[in-house]
């Protein structure tokens, strides 16, 4: 099998079920045994081995020779030596502690984005996935509506604004109105009380 398709075979089987901080290292001209190696974290022993024995299964699946896995009993570290390719799955204090990122992480290969395990079991049980399921990327935001309902509230806040201002004036004149009235009337009460003296 080639290295490419086994190292994606892999990756695609640990995130499977949810493996961490996966690392592919490119090992040609460091080691004459194989050619990739693969770190993987669990957060377990149970899932440190369920990693291992998920990831033989599928190399197996695709037409791949598993060497041996090795460390399984006791499930802190977890070695699935595929040929070409030798998997670590460990877990993070013990792959802290042995530090193999020092020895063999020279050269990391970059991986291809992967279609996610849904689409994945979607495409093989003839299922419909999302199609945000699709891509690794969050969903778009959608600025244009935001945009649109932030004009629409500063509009109907304007409106709002226009109409309260409308009434204050069209009460203004009024209360002019009746101040006026109140002073007419009281200078004519004025004149005529003066009259009436005369």
């Amino acid at each position: 099998m080639d290295i490419r398709k086994l190292q994606r075979v892999v990756v695609d089987a640990l995130q499977d079920v949810k493996a961490q901080n996966i690392n592919v290292y490119n090992t040609v001209g460091l080691s004459d045994m194989f050619d990739r190696v693969v770190l993987a974290c669990g957060t377990s022993n149970r899932q440190t081995r369920a990693l291992a024995y998920h990831v033989a299964e599928k190399v197996k699946d695709a037409g791949g020779k598993v060497v041996s896995i090795e460390g399984a009993d006791a499930g802190e570290w977890v070695l699935v030596d595929l040929g070409d390719l030798v998997v670590h799955v460990m877990q993070p204090q013990i792959r802290a502690y042995y530090a193999l990122e020092e020895i063999w992480g020279g050269k990391p290969v970059a991986l291809k984005a992967t279609v996610p395990a849904v689409k994945r079991i979607a495409q093989r049980t003839g299922g419909a996935a999302s199609p945000r399921a699709a891509t690794d990327e969050p969903a778009p935001r959608k600025p244009a509506k935001k945009a649109a309902a932030t004009k629409k509230a500063g509009a109907s806040k304007a409106a709002t604004k226009k109409t309260a201002a409308k009434k204050a004036a069209a009460k203004r004149p009024a209360a002019k109105t009746s101040n006026a009235k109140k002073s007419a009337a009281a200078s004519t009460r004025k004149r005529r009380g003066r009259s009436g003296a005369r």
